[in-house]
């Protein structure tokens, strides 16, 4: 198995691992999460049977009270009637029984008025004592029942107004309490859940509570959007409460849960971006390695390279001074300038390259008379020139003798064999 394969191997262990890892966590927090959403769906379905359990014992209470009002409104037409008998009343038993009925009530608020609304008694309150005209305002504030007729003599009649015993508004009063800590209960015992609760026409909020605020319920198109996703995630409960028909209870999943359903997307953009870094950074970091490899080779190179270019320099002078006239060594001495200009290129790899002044048209002249000497004849260079000044140029001058070299060459490769031309045009630009 050669090193290219090792590699391949390598990565597709790391992918195939790193994918493990993403589907193992997954796994295992979406799990999790149903496990939270049964744990609170379950503690939702107690809190729902506690809520029902809660309303029937307010609805009985509710009955009771009903039982009661019923109960005094016999106990009051009673005492009308013994009022009336013990006027008619001609035994000593009769008589005694009647008193016993009308003295009897210790607890129901009476006001007995003649015809001309003239107070002629007032039984269990305090207020109408000092008073003695019995005005339609103090009917309608005193009671809602109508007045018991009272035949006293012939014709004579009186009325009695009634309303339910001080027991009872001392006893409704706590029922009302009750009735509003059942629903703050509600709200308050809901843990995180939103909850909306209703009357049965679905459009007046009784109570809310969970993360809601008032801008959400009381806004009617917020409140049938809140109660449409609330109906559309659980069914609502319905309980019977003292003053209405139906409440309904809308609830939906905590926002802890809400929110949770969205971390194993979140959590796998984290680990795949995590995991894309890592990667990213391992080859950057391994290219960086390579890069300063090669860059120390390169300069071992121009470095082991310059010992025998000294050598070739050194001959070639020798040669020089006896063949004085010999072309040849002219053209050596240049392929060793060329070798030693190679030398300092690789000396560069890895650097930070210096900048000179340099006439670029210069540059580009050498190139081409080095190019034209070492390529086939059928390929003539062209350098057209139309500056009325050489251009000055801040450049790294062996670093752009490369470049052009590559430029040449490679124009070179695409002729082949064929006969061509490589024209050169400089111009100035803004």
């Amino acid at each position: 198995m050669n090193l290219y394969s090792k590699k391949r191997n390598s990565k597709l262990f790391l992918v195939v691992f790193a994918l493990l890892i993403v589907v193992v966590s997954l796994w295992y927090t979406n799990r999790f999460l149903n496990k939270l959403a049964r744990e609170e769906q379950s503690q939702i379905r107690i809190w729902a049977k506690a809520i029902g359990q809660k309303a029937d014992l307010v609805n009985y209470t509710e009955h009771l009270f009903k039982n009661l009002r019923e109960k005094e409104h016999r106990y009051i037409q009673l005492w009308a009637l013994a009022m009336k008998k013990l006027g008619e009343a001609s035994l000593d038993d009769e008589m005694s029984f009647y008193m016993e009925v009308v003295s009897g009530n210790k607890d129901i608020p009476v006001v007995v008025v003649d015809t001309n609304n003239i107070i002629q008694a007032v039984l269990n309150t305090n207020k109408y004592k000092e008073s003695s005209f019995f005005s339609l305002a103090d009917k309608r504030h005193f009671t809602s029942y109508p007045p018991i007729i009272i035949k006293v003599y012939g014709d004579e009649v009186q009325y009695a107004y009634y309303r339910n015993s001080n027991l009872y508004y001392r006893l409704k009063r706590t029922l009302d309490d009750y009735t509003n800590l059942f629903l703050n209960e509600v709200v308050s015992t809901s843990l995180s859940t939103p909850v909306i609760i209703t009357d049965s026409s679905k459009t007046k909020v009784l109570s809310y509570g969970g993360n809601l605020d008032s801008t959400d319920v009381y806004d009617s198109t917020m409140l049938h959007q809140h109660i449409d996703k609330m109906v559309a995630d659980n069914e609502p409960i319905i309980v019977d409460l003292p003053g209405a028909t139906h409440c309904y209870i809308f609830y939906e999943d905590s926002q802890i849960l809400t929110e949770m359903k969205w971390f194993p997307l979140i959590f796998f953009f984290v680990i795949s971006l995590f995991l894309i870094l890592g990667y990213s950074l391992f080859s950057f970091s391994r290219r960086s390695e390579q890069s300063k490899v090669w860059a120390g080779m390169a300069k071992e190179t121009a470095h082991q390279l310059g010992t025998p270019i000294s050598s070739l320099m050194g001959w070639i002078e020798v040669l020089k001074m006896q063949y004085p006239n010999e072309e040849g060594l002219a053209e050596m001495s240049k392929d060793i300038d060329r070798l030693t200009l190679v030398s300092e290129r690789f000396s560069k790899i890895g650097s930070d390259p210096d900048f000179n002044d340099e006439n670029i048209v210069e540059i580009i002249e050498s190139v081409i008379s080095y190019m034209e000497r070492r390529s086939s004849q059928r390929i003539e260079y062209i350098f057209i020139n139309n500056l009325k000044e050489d251009p000055i140029l801040r450049l790294n001058k062996q670093l752009i003798v490369w470049v052009f070299e590559n430029l040449f060459r490679n124009a070179v490769d695409a002729i082949g064999n064929g006969k061509g031309k490589i024209k050169v045009f400089i111009s100035l630009h803004d």
